[in-house]
């Protein structure tokens, strides 16, 4: 029996069935942006990831920023728990890709994953069930008696710094992370981006903890069922990264979701791998984005599907020795139109009132005079939604010059 030739996507289309799919391919809104834009991204996002960093803005701020401009961050902040959290918040942290604020319906797919947390987690914190469980129920006696509490509240001195260890937690710290991954407390609020720990009960709707557990298969159907429709066209190996999920149980919940249609089987120009298309993913003809993507940004967190899509080669370099660094500390990707035209190493200086473009690179092929000032808008928007009054650019990096006369230019 003959199979049928697989649909050929060009790799335009499938860069644009992308940029649909994560919300990049409508225009910002014109007016104020309110809670039902940020919601309307979440649907399409499915999730934001968390980090810690804050040289430029907190990781979980900025894909919203991308996609809608400038917005109150006390919007996400009250769907977040990052202020006092409402009554009946729409988002929770928990690890999803990576640790991420996830949409509370979801929690009772991720109870697998709670389930293996003497399994899943790195060794430092599997270590803390396995030899101190005492500490364990101590700790989650405190949270039930005291909760919302911090770290420091374990009464556990922290750890002096240790080279190689990028974060000194002490066991306290420890013992509270294992309780999380667990699902035995959650994030009730945070505070200077430093989690306070609660009861799950006290936390998250009374709705959304009496559901049904589901089966590990149809937790992790759902789950790729999000990813397919969040990523547009994807591969396996893109599918699974979004919810870090295993490549047999991704592998799996693919041939479901071709069986009963919602995913079809095509073929990619240049892509080595199968590709499957989401049965209701949006072909724009054009797409005219302009943003500054966050290294964190769902778009292009798995770096290989970014060079996949984009042409566009991205390592994050926070981690690399300053020395070694190519293009500088938090550098982020500049979108414009469909293409990921060159990226700039950004520093929101607070105290100065000036955000610092630490660096400017341009990619191969582009006009840099008309990148530079499309960058130097988008820049001066950036500056105005972080209170900052000046874009400043250093001297370092092809496309510095450029952009230093695109800011003068814009800022008369």
């Amino acid at each position: 029996m003959t199979v049928a030739a697989r649909p050929r996507l060009s790799p335009a289309q499938a860069r644009r069935i992308a940029l649909a799919a994560q919300g990049l391919a409508e225009p910002r809104p014109v007016g104020p942006v309110t809670a039902r834009h940020l919601r309307r991204v979440l649907e399409r996002v499915v999730l934001l990831q968390i980090d810690s960093v804050n040289v430029f803005s907190r990781a979980h701020y900025l894909p919203v920023f991308a996609r809608l401009g400038p917005y109150r961050r006390e919007l996400l902040d009250r769907l977040t728990g990052y202020v006092p959290r409402p009554k009946n918040p729409a988002m929770f942290e928990y690890w999803a890709h990576a640790a991420s604020l996830i949409p509370v319906e979801l929690q009772p797919l991720l109870r697998w994953r709670m389930a293996r947390a003497d399994e899943e987690p790195w060794p430092g914190i599997r270590r803390i069930a396995r030899e101190n469980p005492e500490l364990l129920e101590d700790v989650l006696r405190l949270v039930t008696e005291q909760g919302p509490v911090r770290a420091g509240d374990t009464g556990i001195p922290r750890l002096a710094p240790r080279p190689g260890h990028m974060w000194n937690w002490h066991d306290g710290k420890v013992a509270l992370e294992y309780l999380f991954y667990a699902g035995r407390v959650t994030t009730a609020k945070r505070v200077n981006f430093e989690r306070y720990y609660d009861l799950p009960e006290r936390v998250l709707p009374p709705d959304v903890l009496a559901r049904p557990t589901p089966s590990e298969a149809e937790a992790k159907l759902e789950l790729v069922r999000l990813s397919a429709r969040a990523l547009g066209v994807a591969t396996e190996p893109d599918l699974r990264d979004y919810f870090r999920i295993s490549h047999d149980s991704c592998k799996a919940a693919v041939a479901t979701l071709v069986e009963t249609g919602e995913l079809l089987p095509v073929e990619v120009t240049g892509w080595s791998a199968p590709a499957y298309l989401w049965h209701d993913a949006r072909r724009p003809r054009r797409v005219a984005a302009r943003a500054l993507l966050s290294p964190f940004d769902s778009l292009v967190w798995y770096r290989e599907r970014t060079e996949r899509l984009f042409d566009f080669f991205y390592r994050i370099e926070i981690y690399t020795p300053e020395a070694k660094r190519q293009y500088g500390y938090y550098v982020l990707p500049f979108l414009l139109g469909e293409h990921l035209v060159g990226r700039v190493d950004l520093k929101a200086d607070r105290q100065a009132g000036i955000l610092r473009v630490q660096s400017a690179w341009i990619e191969l092929g582009h006009d840099p005079q008309y990148v530079a000032a499309e960058l130097a808008a988008e820049l001066a928007t950036t500056a105005r939604w972080l209170e900052l009054g000046e874009v400043l650019v250093a001297p370092r990096g092809d496309l510095a010059k450029e952009l230093t006369v695109a800011v003068r230019e814009a800022s008369r």
